[in-house]
């Protein structure tokens, strides 16, 4: 689907009013006013209702998740969270967890509280490992149906075919950027390729913002991005600083994991392919979503000729660390 059309300026008619009645619609009632969360994708909303309970309401980006790939999410948030796995899940009224109005789709969450989670704490970073194998043991037992698959095809090649037709990247740039990203790209396939994993359920996008740290342990939000693939996926992201730091986390993480759910350690050697999926990805999607004004307004950046100039940069730098050796840990050999 060409995200250029006017789907795009759908959310220019979700005004407070509009999401006001939808709330009221299911039959919960506002007593405060709508704090905007932080999200670009879709709409997010925080507010207190008149019985005390603070929520979250999501609207839905228009065409992007079929009803049935939304419900999937939902359903297996609840069925994590009937597992004791600490994670937002959708409210269930009428037994129903997505709402329509007005041609908006839209769920409600309770609101986690918490602070953030920090990846350089070794004790958090364990817990959160403890839950990742937990949220995996389930996650294996069964595929999803309607999720789409982590693939190369999906992340690395069709994000990079809109990023050429697009016209973002600076003229002056085009050639030096297109012709690095080609060779991460083919790098990247070619040692994908190289390994077979069993694919399981994902929370999909498990970056450290998708954590909160309560009074209990670890919180996690947000199945927008759940899908079908390798394990690491939902553990690499958690990685920061030199080789040597990546090291003591991902033996952190990996030790909490493994009270749960074994790790095929060859699969170590899919994070650096991953990270350059992503990194194509992530600016095809800033492209694919330019025509919302809300992107424009938040990365006034992107399309700047310097911009292209540290991607280019970013991509070289990506083509070496696929060119390295992947990350072994001793426990595992």
């Amino acid at each position: 689907m060409d995200n250029r059309t006017g789907a795009e300026f759908h959310f220019q008619a979700l005004r407070p009013d509009l999401i006001l009645d939808a709330i009221e619609s299911i039959g919960i009632f506002p007593e405060t006013g709508l704090l905007a969360l932080n999200s670009y994708e879709n709409r997010v909303y925080q507010f207190r209702c008149d019985q005390g309970i603070r929520y979250v309401v999501k609207f839905y980006r228009p065409h992007r998740w079929s009803n049935e790939q939304i419900q999937e999410e939902h359903d297996y948030a609840l069925a994590l969270a009937a597992e004791d796995i600490p994670i937002a899940v959708p409210v269930v009224i009428e037994g129903k967890t997505l709402f329509e109005y007005q041609g908006y789709r839209f769920g409600l969450f309770p609101s986690i509280g918490g602070r953030a989670f920090e990846v350089d704490n070794l004790e958090q970073l364990e817990s959160v490992g403890r839950f990742i194998g937990r949220i995996h043991q389930y996650g294996a037992m069964q595929p999803f149906k309607y999720r789409e698959a982590l693939t190369p095809a999906i992340l690395g090649d069709e994000s990079y075919r809109y990023l050429r037709d697009s016209d973002m990247v600076s003229s002056s740039m085009q050639t030096a950027f297109f012709t690095v990203v080609e060779q991460v790209l083919d790098k990247a396939k070619q040692i994908w390729q190289q390994h077979t994993f069993n694919p399981i359920r994902l929370h999909g996008d498990l970056h450290p913002s998708n954590i909160l740290w309560t009074p209990d342990g670890p919180g996690f939000v947000d199945l927008d991005d759940a899908k079908q693939g390798p394990a690491v996926q939902d553990l690499w992201m958690m990685l920061t600083g030199d080789r040597q730091q990546q090291l003591l986390q991902i033996d952190i993480l990996l030790e909490g994991y493994q009270e749960f759910c074994d790790f095929d350690a060859k699969q170590l050697a899919l994070i650096e392919p991953l990270r350059a999926f992503r990194m194509v990805h992530y600016n095809a999607w800033l492209a694919k979503r330019w025509q919302d004004p809300a992107f424009p307004m938040n990365f006034p950046w992107f399309g700047d000729i310097k911009y292209w100039e540290q991607q280019t940069l970013a991509f070289k730098e990506q083509l070496s660390a696929l060119n390295e050796p992947p990350l072994s840990l001793p426990s595992f050999n």
